[in-house]
């Protein structure tokens, strides 16, 4: 897809893998229409790539539709959607208390959901439009302490397969770009910094590169960095061994109840 002038909604814009996406975009020449909850770091994001700012929460029931008539109502339609806005949660499940499941699964998993299903059918009568999902490894290798953020990026993974198969030969791509450990905000947000040895944290802008360019060339999905994919295949040529490992060497698990920042 050509990406000058077209329209692309990026959610998650105010800071981390979203600002990269929108800058990048922006330097394509797309027109850009940016979402986050800080007011003032959407303003700015929004006066760098001449953007549109839209605040919401996407916890909240209807944001997702409110942030899609916005954009809609900014440039009339929407080329490209890049559903990137996310929550991390970091302990043991069994002390993870109702609301904080809620609003996990409302912002990654539900928002994007809803987000799709208001701007696909727009693109679908023009023959031309793209969907981009920011998943995580997590959602193909699970990690500890983090059961229910995994569930919601595996289902997002199922999502994005099933409607690519869906959408074949509309004119409609979707991707899923699936980024390891990223160096943003998102980790000590969790409540719990990052702070394993291996592997190292890539930059925000070499997931966002990595974005643009599943847009641009239409990929399916798009591992960052790409080693990643070799986890992927173990779990499931060799899965006892991939447990075994895991076991050994995964994160370990803390008992905390941290705030929800998003990604």
């Amino acid at each position: 897809m050509r990406l000058d002038g077209r329209v692309a909604l990026v959610t998650g814009a105010s800071a981390g893998i979203g600002r990269s996406v929108a800058e990048r975009l922006a330097a394509s020449g797309a027109r850009l229409v940016v979402h986050g909850r800080d007011e003032q770091r959407v303003a700015e994001v929004a006066a760098t790539t001449g953007g549109t700012p839209v605040l919401s929460d996407l916890a909240e029931p209807g944001a997702a539709d409110r942030v899609a008539e916005a954009a809609l109502a900014a440039h009339g339609r929407v080329d490209v959607v890049v559903a990137n806005a996310g929550l991390g949660w970091s302990g043991p499940f069994a002390e993870m208390d109702a609301a904080e499941v809620d609003r996990l699964v409302a912002v990654d998993l539900v928002a994007p959901l809803q987000l799709v299903r208001r701007l696909l059918p727009p693109m679908l009568e023009r023959g031309s439009g793209h969907v981009c999902l920011v998943g995580s490894v997590a959602g193909r290798t699970g990690v500890a302490g983090e059961a229910v953020y995994a569930a919601t990026k595996a289902a997002l993974d199922a999502f994005a397969e099933s409607l690519r198969l869906e959408l074949r030969g509309s004119g409609v791509g979707v991707t899923l770009v699936i980024p390891g450990v990223v160096d943003t905000g998102f980790f000590t947000a969790r409540g719990r910094a990052y702070d394993r040895r291996r592997p190292r944290p890539v930059p925000a802008d070499r997931v966002a590169e990595a974005v643009v360019d599943a847009v641009a060339h239409d990929r399916a999905e798009a591992w960052v960095p790409g080693w990643l994919r070799v986890a992927s295949a173990v779990r499931s040529l060799a899965p006892g061994a991939y447990r075994r490992l895991s076991a050994r060497f995964g994160e370990q698990v803390h008992s905390r109840h941290p705030p929800e920042v998003p990604r």
